[in-house]
Order: C-alpha cells, then sequence, then structure tokens
C-alpha cells in the first residue's frame, strides 16, 4: 500500500467565519511566527478567542506594467467579529471561496510546495484554469512534519 502524501479533491469549498487579516510585508516573511503571534496578542487585547489553525493567503498581482507582486496575507478565524479593528488589520464576517481544487498535504514543511504542484499539474493536465490564489490552512505541526490543506480557486466558475 503506497503512502500518499499528498491527496487532491475537486470543487471544494472553504469557507471562514469572523476572520482578521493582516497583509505580511514581504521583508518580515522570514519573522512568520512573530507576526502570527502579533495576530494573535491583537485578537485576545480585543477580548476574543482566535480559533482553528492559521491560513496563508497568497496571490501574485500583476500591475500595469507586468511586473509581478506577490501578497501574503495571514488570516485568522474568532470567536467574535470585531467591529472597530485599527490598521494593519482588516476583519471580514465571511470569506466564502467556492468552486475550489483542494488538496491534502502530510510531510516535511520545506516539501508543501509539492502540494501546489500537484493542485497546478492537475489543473494544467485537466484544463482546468485556476485563478491563481491560494489559501493554505496548517491545519497541524508535530516532530513528523505538518499537515496542510491548500485551497486553489478555480477560474471556470463550474
Amino acid at each position: 500500500m503506497k503512502n500518499e502524501k499528498i491527496k487532491i479533491s475537486d470543487r471544494k469549498i472553504l469557507k471562514l467565519t469572523n476572520v482578521l487579516i493582516k497583509e505580511v510585508d514581504l521583508e518580515q516573511i522570514r519573522d512568520i511566527n512573530k507576526q502570527v503571534l502579533q495576530i494573535e496578542n491583537y485578537l485576545r487585547n480585543k477580548g476574543v478567542q482566535p480559533l482553528g489553525p492559521i491560513i496563508q493567503y497568497s496571490k501574485l498581482e500583476i500591475g500595469d506594467y507586468q511586473e509581478g507582486k506577490i501578497v501574503i496575507k495571514l488570516l485568522r478565524q474568532s470567536n467574535t467579529f470585531i467591529h472597530n479593528v485599527e490598521p494593519p488589520y482588516k476583519m471580514e464576517s465571511i470569506i466564502r471561496v467556492p468552486n475550489c481544487m483542494y488538496a491534502r498535504y502530510i510531510g516535511e514543511e520545506s516539501k508543501l510546495k509539492f502540494a501546489y504542484d500537484k493542485i497546478n499539474l492537475i489543473a494544467f493536465e485537466e484544463d482546468i484554469p485556476l485563478k491563481g490564489d491560494s489559501y493554505t490552512v496548517f491545519v497541524a505541526k508535530n516532530d513528523d512534519g505538518i499537515i496542510a490543506d491548500v485551497f486553489m480557486e478555480r477560474a471556470d466558475n463550474e
């Protein structure tokens, strides 16, 4: 029996509620754990509890002159909606991303990119257009590695 490290599904829906969002400056990406801690502390200072795992959103935006900019946002769900959120934070009551290709990855964190690669390869082989953004839900982490769910939205509205 083979050990599947990446399982793919299609037409999944990602639904998040009471989501605190912080765009991460690429200069600070190496300090991602500090960023996560700041988000958790911000939520607690507002008197709400963080729920579930941290979620990383990433997208390549193409500018007017065809230059690319990578946008990375950290998302964290909480038990309550916060009405008065100060920059650099934003709050969304619901984020619903329908029609996603989905990968469940189990393995070393350094090899997580293969989950994105596998989704992109299957999309390519099956002529499925993707929007180019991804949501990575860091489900669990231990000494052996991580479990992560990757959602990539389809662009064909099927």
